[in-house]
């Protein structure tokens, strides 16, 4: 297909990407569901498995192998702008304001999902199938702990947003223990991706680079990042100049940590996270947000449907481990901050909302089940699953939430300690 025809196909597959996700978006909505719900529902649906099935000749003629590589380079400017966004969004206020109780929560709901994703994971590697050839237990054990161990902290923070929680105990405890949830799993997933060459000194490479990385942006990268900040606070608005500026700052970070082998987006994330708070995180997030979530994410979301194949579930014994899958991603996450909030002296219904928003997935989840597949790590059948499971759980929590804290007659606040915090988007 000659490049002037990939473009005009490119226009017509972004119309109906954009359409579909708007559409569902839009019904979405009136049962209180997150507009990512519907995105994630969307990738699903123009993907192989149902659009595909349905009418194969027409969807290959929309999405003809030729035109993926197009979509993906999107996506994956999507990711890097989005993880960004995650990293301004970050509360690293309400990890340490919270940090007692916020740890037991967030420690219960990693230590439990990791431990049984690990012996599902064993259960995999010796059933086959699942992961590839080249990967060993102890890689395994570590990706699909962090698949299961993960919180959606952008999905947890737009439903807390949204239900007017904000500043009340529960959605501060909710936010803290889900950042720190995504921290830890981010780290074992450059934990897995940095040793799974098998080689020793390109482990050792990928994990010195990502420590490197850490370090110049938070002890050199975040003075000059202050210097931004103060003439933003000064003016009250951030320049082109600075914007700029940013921008080169993302292109090289995301550049760097994809070159020493851990991935782009966690270069974006931990970049985000360095930003003072203030005037410019806020209006760096306002510049970026509407284009990344307009149009970058849905490309990623439809990416992923793309390379989700529910046919490949095609026997009693996978269906059965796709339920086993979903089934322990819910309880051992759930159940186990639910437990946690309980023993902090959290009251029974609070801890409910608590385990309820936790176990929400979301695109974080896809990201990083999406990476082990390019990596090689799982297979296509894994990645349904998974794929499943993130849906799943995800479209659960609202309704779950709804059922638990909003009951007839009673408010939907809490009566706890109120901390300041800016609106999210």
């Amino acid at each position: 297909m000659i490049d002037s025809a990939l473009v005009a196909l490119l226009f017509v597959q972004l119309m109906c990407i954009l359409a579909v996700c708007r559409g569902l978006g839009w019904l979405f909505a009136r049962v209180r569901q997150p507009l990512v719900v519907a995105e994630m529902v969307a990738g699903f649906l123009l993907g192989p498995s149902f659009f595909g099935w349905l009418l194969p000749h027409i969807q290959g003629r929309l999405f003809p192998p030729a035109s993926l590589h197009t979509l993906f380079v999107l996506s994956q400017l999507g990711l890097v702008l989005y993880m960004f966004s995650v990293g301004l969004e970050f509360r690293v206020d309400l990890v340490t304001r919270y940090r007692r109780r916020a740890i037991g929560i967030s420690a219960a709901g990693i230590a439990v999902p990791f431990v049984l994703g690990g012996v599902l994971a064993i259960v995999m590697v010796r059933g086959g199938g699942f992961f590839t050839e080249q990967v060993r237990p102890f890689h395994a054990v570590l990706f699909l702990g962090a698949a299961m161990s993960i919180t959606a902290f952008p999905v947890l923070a737009r439903i807390i947003s949204e239900r007017g929680i904000a500043g009340t105990t529960i959605g501060s405890l909710a936010l803290a223990a889900g950042a720190m949830d995504d921290a830890a799993a981010w780290i074992a997933l450059a934990i897995v991706l940095s040793s799974f060459t098998g080689n020793a000194t390109l482990a050792l490479a990928a994990a010195g680079g990502a420590l490197l990385y850490v370090g110049l942006v938070f002890l050199g990268v975040r003075r000059f990042l202050g210097r931004l900040a103060a003439a933003a606070e000064r003016d009250d608005a951030v320049s082109a100049g600075t914007f700029v500026t940013m921008l080169c700052l993302l292109a090289c970070g995301a550049w760097f940590t994809d070159v020493v082998g851990i991935h782009s987006v966690f270069g974006a994330f931990v970049l985000g996270v360095s930003v003072p708070r203030g005037v410019l995180s806020r209006d760096l997030r306002r510049t970026i947000e509407p284009l990344t979530m307009a149009l970058l994410v849905p490309l990623f979301f439809m990416y992923s449907g793309l390379n989700t194949r529910l046919m490949l579930i095609d026997s009693w014994a996978l269906w059965i481990m796709t339920a086993v899958v979903f089934l322990t991603a819910c309880a051992s996450k759930g159940l186990a901050c639910w437990a946690a909030a309980r023993l902090s002296g959290a009251a029974s219904r609070d801890a409910l909302a608590i385990g309820t928003l936790m176990n929400a997935r979301g695109m974080v989840e896809l990201i990083l089940i999406n990476i082990g597949l390019q990596r090689g790590l799982i297979t296509p059948t894994l990645f349904a699953i998974l794929v499943l499971m993130a849906i799943g759980t995800t479209v659960m929590t609202g309704p779950l939430f709804s059922l638990i804290w909003e009951r007839e007659g009673e408010p939907a606040v809490d009566h706890g300690l109120t901390v300041d915090r800016a609106p999210l988007a």
